[in-house]
C-alpha cells in the first residue's frame, strides 16, 4: 500500500510516517515506480507505536518494541529490550505516583488547616436572668 493509504488506516498523517521513517522506526521500502511501499506488518508496527505513545512512552522508547516486531515476535513486547523498557517505565510511573501522593497529602493537610482557620469561633450566648 502507498503512504496515503497507510496513513489513513493508521489514523496518522503522511508527515508523521515520513518522520518515523527518518528516525528508522518505519522501513523505507520503495516500489519499482519510486513510491513508498508498505504492508500489513507496517500497519501493525504503527499500531504498536501509537499504543505505546498513548501509554506515555516517548518515541525513542518504542524502538525496542519495533525491533522486536521486526524480528518476528507477534506482539513486540516479548523481547528482553522491550521488557526492560516496561520495567523502566513502571519505575518511572511509581515515582510519579509517590510524588503525587505526597502532594495530595500536603494539599489535604492544608485543607484541614484552612477549614479550621475559617471555622467561626464557638459562641456562648447567655440570656440574662430576669428574676
Amino acid at each position: 500500500m502507498r503512504i496515503g493509504e497507510l496513513a489513513d488506516r493508521a489514523g496518522m498523517t503522511t508527515r508523521a510516517l515520513r518522520y518515523y521513517e527518518s528516525r528508522g522506526l518505519l522501513p523505507a521500502r520503495r516500489a519499482g515506480n519510486g513510491y513508498r511501499d508498505y504492508d500489513e506488518d507496517d500497519l501493525a508496527l504503527l499500531h504498536q507505536i501509537r499504543t505505546l505513545q498513548d501509554f506515555g512512552f516517548d518515541l525513542e522508547e518504542t524502538r525496542p518494541f519495533v525491533d522486536c516486531l521486526r524480528s518476528g515476535h507477534p506482539e513486540g513486547d516479548s523481547c528482553p529490550a522491550s521488557l526492560e523498557v516496561y520495567r523502566r517505565k513502571l519505575a518511572e510511573l511509581d515515582g510519579v505516583i509517590a510524588r503525587l501522593q505526597e502532594v495530595r497529602d500536603q494539599v489535604g493537610a492544608q485543607l484541614v488547616r484552612a477549614e479550621a482557620a475559617a471555622a467561626p469561633e464557638p459562641r456562648c450566648e447567655l440570656t440574662p436572668y430576669d428574676a
